[in-house]
């Protein structure tokens, strides 16, 4: 029996609602998703590699679905191909998000034809949302309820040395 294996790469700090979505639809196009965490050096991670890996697995644990949560830090498509791999799974949210991704699946396609990749555009009401906006609103004090789920929240607020209720917007 052959199992269709998608590689969904990123740096996930911190996994955003935006991420949460694509898994969930994409865990439907395979009977497994590999979720590969990376570290990215023109990033400055707010997260350690170990804790984004216990974050992720925290978070898709209601998903009723074979995800596996593991870090690389090679060649995407060195890595596809050593977990098995046959697609490789994207979310896009903007036109300057394909850019970049259709020059990546490009590349991709020319070290290995044998290896999809596969883009899903974001839903529409997540697709503003990046990691790298949601650490600079809870940096300056805003509440990133709307971007993240309440476990990440609480995450990012106490890696920032800020209290729960920081930022959050009034309930009345």
């Amino acid at each position: 029996m052959v199992h269709r294996i998608g590689l969904y790469p990123g740096t996930f700090d911190p996994i955003t609602l935006g991420h949460m979505d694509i898994i969930r639809r994409g865990s439907k196009l395979v009977d497994r998703l590999v979720i590969g965490v990376t570290t990215n050096p023109s990033k400055s991670p707010l997260f350690t590699l170990d804790e984004r890996l216990a974050m992720i697995r925290r978070e898709c644990a209601g998903i009723d679905a074979e995800i596996d949560v593991r870090p690389f830090d090679s060649l995407l498509i060195d890595y596809a191909r050593s977990v098995g791999a046959s697609l490789i799974l994207r979310g896009l949210r903007a036109v300057a998000d394909f850019e970049y991704e259709y020059q990546m699946a490009g590349m991709n396609q020319y070290l290995d034809a044998s290896i999809e990749t596969v883009f899903l555009m974001a839903d529409v009401a997540l697709q503003p949302i990046a990691s790298r906006l949601v650490k600079e609103i809870a940096g300056l004090g805003g509440d990133i309820g709307k971007f993240v789920s309440p476990g990440v929240r609480t995450d990012v607020m106490a890696r920032l040395g800020m209290s729960v209720d920081a930022g959050r917007a009034d309930e009345t």
